[in-house]
């Protein structure tokens, strides 16, 4: 290990850790594990083993997860631009995985960016449900925007809102949320040295604040019978087992459901809390203590991962019907809140007679699948959103769902993440590029491409050859491209390209 930790972390695992502190220690000089999620949204799990250019290893709680060598950068192969797989952090995969995500399901990631724990959430609804993905600061949503963009998702709604806002018109709305919850970090020291580095800054006492009013708004926002999973990157007890424990005792609905010990995961330590005090200084009775210890733990020394904190909370379903979560009281609709924070997308309208012409003119000539979701327009912009308008009034709306293209004047363009959605087998027009050829590398660089008209593929032969073909990439998406005379035209996105 190249910097040092800081004394004051270091104290306190030694108190907390007793006779495994030395082995967590020397978990700091041991090479990091790196990992790789496919993304079954664009390609089975099978499938991807066959043709994966870097060689796999399971991870074992994740179902669709592979630690791969540091040394295979699968960052810098095109398989990684068709969104075939998500780099992640292995322990990073195990919150999802805790979910236990039906099909339709309404599913929020309340602390989403970048995205990761998001496209993985898509990937188990399998463009089923709705995927609402959020994240407070502007600034990190782009990245989220961006990765529910690559990976294809359908079925999502990226907003930059804090909870309570969301809770104005989500009311015992989902069926599962996710809080990945703010916190000092102090699992991912060995991730990021810059994490340990800003440790004082990022306070526990900070961090319990936003959690506990993250965990209290996210019981507002569940329906019946649903689940949350709280988790985090650090070992601080009053961020984990202490935090459950006084949401326990302030909740009476919710019980733990015990995560076990498979593949090292640790039980929560109950006893870590039990000199510790809830909000309103009271101590924790002992039978929550106890409960506490169904919560779990992944401690770098114990497993290949590294450090994280997991809560499985189950809702007993004792509250009203989530359709009832636009009405007040008294059974009238409640009125439209428009704060400070209302959409940054300029104004949401219907399209047009003529808009609507334009768009279902383009999907006529360009694709034979329909896109589910009701179109609706923010500026110029054209969605597929698979929720309600009203749903949506007064939050800052970062996508209100699928970005299919852009209205210009008298025509409609295919939006890029329309093309990383699709697959080749639903459009009229597709041009294949191979992974293990230079062409694919200078299309994602932005380069025009020379090709003869036989290499645009077309499922009927009274489809013409000019025109927007989807770009793939042994067989998976990439992109547009746009053919007229042997010439290629790239549609690649400046802000996407190989760099």
């Amino acid at each position: 290990m190249g910097y040092a930790l800081p004394q004051d972390f270091v104290a306190k695992m030694e108190r907390l850790l007793g006779e495994e502190y030395e082995r967590f220690m020397q978990s700091y000089d041991a090479a990091r594990f790196y990992g790789i999620r496919v993304n079954t949204l664009k390609i089975a799990v099978e499938s991807f083993e066959h043709i994966s250019p870097f060689s796999l290893r399971k991870i074992p709680w994740a179902q669709e997860g592979f630690y791969v060598h540091e040394e295979a950068r699968p960052g810098k192969h095109p398989y990684y631009h068709a969104g075939l797989y998500y780099i992640q952090e292995p322990s990073a995969m195990a919150p999802v995985e805790l979910l236990d995500i039906q099909q339709d399901d309404r599913v929020l990631d309340l602390c989403a960016a970048p995205g990761g724990k998001s496209t993985q959430i898509a990937a188990k609804l399998a463009g089923t449900g709705l995927l609402v993905t959020n994240d407070n600061h502007p600034d990190r949503t782009k990245a989220l925007a961006k990765n529910i963009e690559l990976y294809g998702v359908r079925n999502a709604v990226v907003l930059n809102a804090v909870p309570e806002e969301i809770a104005r018109t989500f009311a015992n709305y989902f069926d599962k949320i996710l809080i990945d919850a703010p916190c000092s970090g102090e699992g991912m020291f060995r991730k990021d040295e810059d994490m340990a580095k800003q440790w004082a800054k990022h306070s526990v006492e900070k961090c319990v604040l936003m959690q506990r009013d993250i965990l209290r708004t996210a019981a507002r926002l569940l329906a019946p019978g649903g689940r949350i999973v709280y988790s985090t990157c650090t070992f601080s007890p009053e961020e984990n087992e202490a935090m459950i424990a006084e949401f326990l005792e302030q909740d009476s609905r919710f019980h733990i459901v015990p995560i076990g010990e498979d593949h090292g995961f640790a039980k929560g330590q109950g006893e870590w809390i039990r000199t510790l005090t809830d909000e309103a200084g009271k101590s924790f009775e002992e039978t929550t203590i106890q409960a506490v210890n169904g919560t779990g733990r992944l401690w770098p020394h114990r497993l290949e991962g590294e450090g994280h904190f997991l809560a499985v909370l189950q809702h007993d379903g004792t509250l009203a019907s989530r359709d009832e979560s636009l009405e007040d009281t008294s059974g009238r609709k409640k009125k439209e809140v428009r704060g400070s924070k209302a959409s940054a997308q300029d104004q949401k309208t219907k399209l047009t007679s003529d808009e609507q012409e334009l768009v279902q003119q383009f999907m006529q000539d360009h694709l034979i699948t329909a896109l589910s979701g009701e179109a609706v327009r923010y500026g110029q912009h054209v969605y597929m959103s698979p929720v309600e308008r009203e749903r949506l009034d007064g939050l800052k709306v970062v996508r209100p769902g699928f970005f299919i293209g852009t209205l210009k004047k008298n025509r409609f363009e295919p939006a890029h993440p329309l093309a990383t959605a699709l697959r080749p087998e639903e459009v009229t027009r597709w041009i294949h590029l191979s992974s293990s050829d230079d062409e694919i590398i200078r299309y994602l660089r932005g380069e025009t491409l020379t090709l003869p008209e036989d290499r645009v593929q077309r499922g009927n032969e009274s489809v013409p050859a000019k025109g927007y073909a989807l770009i793939c990439v042994d067989g998976y998406s990439v992109g547009w491209g746009k053919w007229l005379d042997g010439m290629l035209k790239n549609e690649y996105p400046a802000g996407w390209r190989w760099t």
